[in-house]
């Protein structure tokens, strides 16, 4: 019994500090203060991504397949490109995910998306039924290039 109210009273060094953690809230609380006040004082946002006016736009249907190709439509029904095609894999991961966010949505499959080229260079996809826009910023080389190549033979400039 002497030995078990030893242990008890000996400080566990495994634990962080008290200070340590004192610290981490008092950095929660004042992060949180300084955002509420920014927000009251109507600051203007810093971080935040700005689209650049349209190039080149290319308005296509995208449909998931069962078999785990996605196939990219013309609005006239040709089709333009595949996932199955090679360096085209990136569009089956873009379409299933647009999919997706459209049947949460509850929007069907007959509005199209907008394949964008923006002025910088940049390549953007637009669900026109759901508002969503993915802009393909850190995606690597060969996965935006898929979009690019479809905008730049496609496409029509705005």
């Amino acid at each position: 019994m002497m030995q078990q109210r030893q242990t008890n009273n000996r400080r566990d060094h495994d634990h962080v500090p008290i200070f340590l953690v004192r610290a981490m809230f008092g950095l929660m609380a004042l992060v949180t203060v300084a955002v509420a006040v920014a927000q009251w004082v109507d600051l203007p946002q810093s971080g935040v991504l700005v689209e650049a006016p349209e190039k080149r736009v290319l308005m296509v249907q995208l449909h998931a397949q069962r078999e785990g190709v996605t196939e990219v439509l013309a609005l006239d029904g040709k089709r333009i490109a595949s996932s199955s095609e090679p360096l085209n894999g990136f569009i089956d991961v873009i379409g299933r995910a647009m999919t997706r966010a459209r049947v949460v949505r509850g929007v069907g499959d007959s509005v199209p998306f907008k394949l964008v080229e923006r002025i910088n260079g940049r390549i953007a996809i637009i669900d026109t039924g759901t508002g969503q826009v993915v802009e393909l910023i850190g995606y690597g080389a060969d996965n935006v290039a898929a979009f690019a190549k479809l905008v730049a033979q496609h496409g029509k400039d705005v």
